[in-house]
């Protein structure tokens, strides 16, 4: 596997990390475990790929089917 090179500093040796976020508020909350954030050691930004922000959307716009319900929707970045 070779070294993530980060697209803000064009650095070597970006690191993927996992967060949970929450989108929405009162009864359209959603939150999101497990999504990978893109953290750079060298110039210390973190961001989320294309590819991560399309499936965020994604998520959102299933969130119905894909939610597990506890005390708010929560759904799995898989």
């Amino acid at each position: 596997m070779t070294d993530m090179i980060c697209d803000i500093c064009g650095e070597s040796g970006v690191r993927i990390r996992k967060i949970t976020r929450s989108y929405g508020k009162g009864e359209n909350l959603l939150v999101i475990e497990n999504i990978p954030v893109v953290s750079c050691p060298n110039c210390g930004e973190s961001y989320l790929s294309a590819e991560t922000l399309h499936e965020i959307e994604r998520i959102k716009l299933h969130r119905k089917s894909w939610a597990k319900e506890r005390n708010i929707p929560v759904a799995e970045f898989a």
